[in-house]
């Protein structure tokens, strides 16, 4: 929504190119802080690693609510910035919160790991966008349309409360009985994680790349799509509008919850990207006359998103954290949704000139293609996953690893353990083949 605004608000200064400077700003920040903190949470700790991702965001909320300059454009490079701190943030919280909630269901939940995991990680992230909009909403309600400078700085301002509502748990919480086990805090063999992962490693960041491809610039331009399919309507009613949407695209969640253990993680998958193959041909191809009733066009819409959420929203984030052993799934998740993120950067960059070069249309029916692609990538490379315990795969690897010839240490504290140690048979497993 603020998108919106300052496009109204600044609208000499605000430019396409400003617009993806501060847009990519988060998304540079969050490629950065998924591979750096996917690292971090596999060496220090996932506790380490969540304290970080927090205070990240946190000041750089804060710096972005208090952005000024001399001039406009100033005022924007120090948004661009502080965004970009925040992105560090947020890209941290991929592999450290989600390496986190998965070994805790794994404790505590096992059997219902993969609908807890996504009601803790892909409900709220979905619930966030609504929220934005609730809080946008009632800000501008409150300060009125003439004081949009106040409105984005409220609404920055407000985002920095909730991390800091959770940061008292984080502090408090503790490394799973898995981490500190299997992790490996140093000699991390990376050439043999390659060798064993790389087909798991092209099913996670390929549909992951596709996915954000199409869901990131969606969201971040949804604001704006739905402002120039309803003719540049009030800030209020665009608003109310893109919170349809974002409701639209909830059950969405829910249904692949439900799906993940019955039908595996896999078919689950591959249903959502069947969404965007649908939803995606049906606004593209009837683009002219489905905008001319924007209720429909909201809907369909809201149905394609919540395919998304459906299928690779709900399941690459499961599948990620399911997918690697302990000692280097932050590692993998991280670079995973680094490269899904690297998916988002070029589909912002591409939005605009799709839109501009080839149709407005075009940027559902390019949703489309890669729903077919992510059908493709899903079915060859990434495994049907059930839900087995997460220590069967850490036996795995650390067999594999013994049976190539590292004998490092593994595990923290009182766990601490050669390799070698408990690997009674080594079995080279099939995984990669």
């Amino acid at each position: 929504m603020l998108n919106v605004l300052f496009t109204k608000h600044y609208p000499k200064v605000y430019t396409s190119a400003v617009k993806t400077q501060v847009s990519n700003a988060l998304l540079v920040g969050e490629i950065l802080g998924q591979v750096i903190v996917g690292i971090t949470c596999d060496y220090l700790g996932r506790k380490t690693a969540i304290v970080l991702t927090t205070l990240m965001v946190v000041v750089g909320g804060i710096l972005a609510t208090a952005s000024h300059g001399i001039t406009t454009l100033g005022m924007f490079w120090m948004l661009t910035i502080a965004r970009g701190i925040v992105g560090f943030g947020c890209g941290g919280e991929y592999p450290a919160a989600s390496t986190s909630a998965s070994e805790s269901a794994n404790e505590r939940t096992l059997k219902n790991r993969g609908p807890v995991f996504i009601l803790v990680t892909n409900l709220p992230l979905s619930c966030g966008g609504p929220l934005a909009v609730i809080v946008f909403l009632i800000v501008i309600s409150a300060a009125g349309s003439d004081h949009l400078s106040t409105v984005w700085r409220v609404c920055f301002g407000i985002g920095c409360i909730i991390p800091l509502i959770v940061f008292y748990f984080r502090i408090r919480m503790l490394n799973s009985k898995l981490y500190r086990r299997g992790a490996i805090k140093s000699r991390v063999p990376y050439g043999l994680v390659l060798r064993y992962y790389w087909k798991d490693l092209i099913g996670t960041a390929g549909a992951w790349f596709l996915y954000d491809f199409v869901t990131f610039p969606n969201g971040v331009f949804c604001g704006t799509i739905i402002s120039s399919v309803t003719n540049g309507s009030s800030l209020v009613k665009t608003a109310e509008w893109q919170l349809l949407l974002g409701i639209i695209a909830l059950p969405g969640v829910f249904i692949g919850a439900f799906l993940c253990d019955r039908i595996g993680r896999c078919n689950t998958m591959m249903l959502g990207f069947s969404g965007y193959l649908l939803f995606g041909l049906i606004i593209g191809a009837a683009y002219d006359k489905i905008t001319k009733i924007i209720p429909l066009f909201v809907i369909f819409y809201g149905l394609m998103q919540s395919s998304g959420n459906l299928g690779p929203g709900d399941m690459l984030g499961l599948i990620s954290s399911e997918s690697y052993a302990t000692a280097v799934r932050g590692t993998c998740y991280g670079f995973s949704a680094a490269v899904g993120k690297v998916g988002a950067a070029v589909g912002t960059e591409a939005f605009t000139p799709i839109q501009n070069n080839l149709g407005k249309r075009w940027t559902f029916i390019v949703a489309a293609i890669c729903g077919i692609v992510g059908i493709l990538v899903t079915r060859f490379f990434v495994r049907d996953l059930r839900g087995e315990d997460l220590k069967y795969e850490d036996e795995e690897f650390r067999a594999y690893l013994v049976e190539h010839g590292w004998l490092g240490e593994m595990g923290e504290e009182d766990l601490k353990a050669p390799a070698l140690e408990g690997v009674e048979e080594v079995v080279v497993p099939a995984k990669s083949g």
